[in-house]
């Protein structure tokens, strides 16, 4: 029986769609810049699959088919998203923006990007899934994300783009070309410099170790020491880029105020296949240290180069608890 004749019964349908969902739900992030949505997306793909699911005759791999309903559908999203209301920047941050930014689990990553994969199937490397790289294809217009996707991240030919997209060879080399131009314009000057090692080093691990002893014993001279002298902070969905470990250290400075802010903890993880810390704050006068934000880092040189900062509403997709339990902090009342 060929898949086109599989798929036709809806137990066979699901288990031909469900061995593609986590490539899917990347290729959806990388095109929202969002894990949620990503999630939402790759279950209105497997519905419009069942759909059309008679439009399948097998001329093209199923996989191909669904990365083509799985494009076309977040193109759709893209189309209609509403742009969000956002807070002016804060005091001393320079210009950044991108109101449609979450970090991705590397749990959801696992078995993606094995080193022995045939490069016709490889979904995830390194440099197409880290947080610089979600943040310059934002930039670009939802069309030349599709292409520089499609092509230069999955390595599509440019006549099989064409036809997912329902364009000509042209257009879609002609999209690329920009799409290559912009995101150069937006990723970081020394990316390519980085690390292809997806791992935390025993010299990263070292590093937050002493990033964590900082952020508890509210020591920003310690903390200073772990710092890029060039450090880059923001805070998606807000926006706002501060540059420079003295200006981000002192715009922190709330935070080393035990007496008045409270105490911290962290617990590390990894996001994007860098590490990240699920950051804790226990307010003067309780027992229990609660989620505050989870920070995702790039490291660098030795030292923590860029940290992004997320809201505490993600800390269940990456299996982090919300509360954790500690000594109570005097208050000063």
């Amino acid at each position: 029986m060929t898949t086109a004749e599989a798929i036709r019964d809806e137990s066979a349908f699901a288990e031909h769609v469900e061995r593609h969902r986590r490539e899917l739900q990347v290729h959806c992030y990388r095109m929202t810049g969002s894990l949620q949505d990503s999630e939402d997306l790759t279950q209105e793909t497997f519905l419009r699959a069942w759909r059309s699911r008679e439009s399948f005759r097998g001329e093209a791999p199923f996989r191909a088919w669904l990365y083509r309903i799985a494009t076309n559908t977040c193109l759709d999203a893209l189309k209609a998203r509403p742009r969000p209301a956002l807070e002016p920047a804060p005091t001393g941050a320079g210009e950044f923006e991108v109101p449609w930014l979450q970090p991705y689990p590397d749990e959801l990553l696992e078995g993606l990007a094995a080193p022995e994969a045939d490069p016709e199937d490889a979904v995830v490397s390194k440099e197409t899934i880290e947080l610089a790289f979600i943040v310059a294809i934002q930039q670009l217009t939802p069309g030349q994300r599709a292409v520089l996707i499609l092509r230069d991240v999955l390595g599509w030919r440019a006549r099989d783009t064409a036809a997912l997209l329902a364009t000509s060879v042209a257009s879609v080399n002609s999209a690329l070309q920009r799409a290559r131009a912009g995101l150069q314009e937006y990723l970081p000057q020394r990316r390519l410099e980085w690390t292809a090692d997806s791992e935390t080093t025993r010299q990263e691990r070292e590093l937050l170790d002493r990033y964590l002893e900082a952020t508890e014993n509210a020591d920003p001279q310690a903390m200073l020491e772990t710092l890029h002298e060039d450090l880059r902070f923001a805070m998606p969905p807000q926006p706002g880029l501060f540059v420079g470990r003295k200006v981000i250290v002192e715009y922190w400075a709330e935070g080393f105020d035990q007496e008045g802010f409270g105490r911290m903890t962290g617990v590390v993880t990894r996001a994007n296949m860098q590490p990240a810390v699920g950051c804790y704050r226990q307010q003067p006068g309780e027992a229990e240290y609660r989620a505050m934000a989870l920070d995702v880092i790039r490291i660098e040189q030795g030292v923590i180069a860029e940290i992004t900062t997320f809201p505490p509403e993600l800390f269940p997709a990456f299996g982090l608890p919300e509360v954790l339990s500690g000594r109570p902090v005097p208050s000063r009342e």
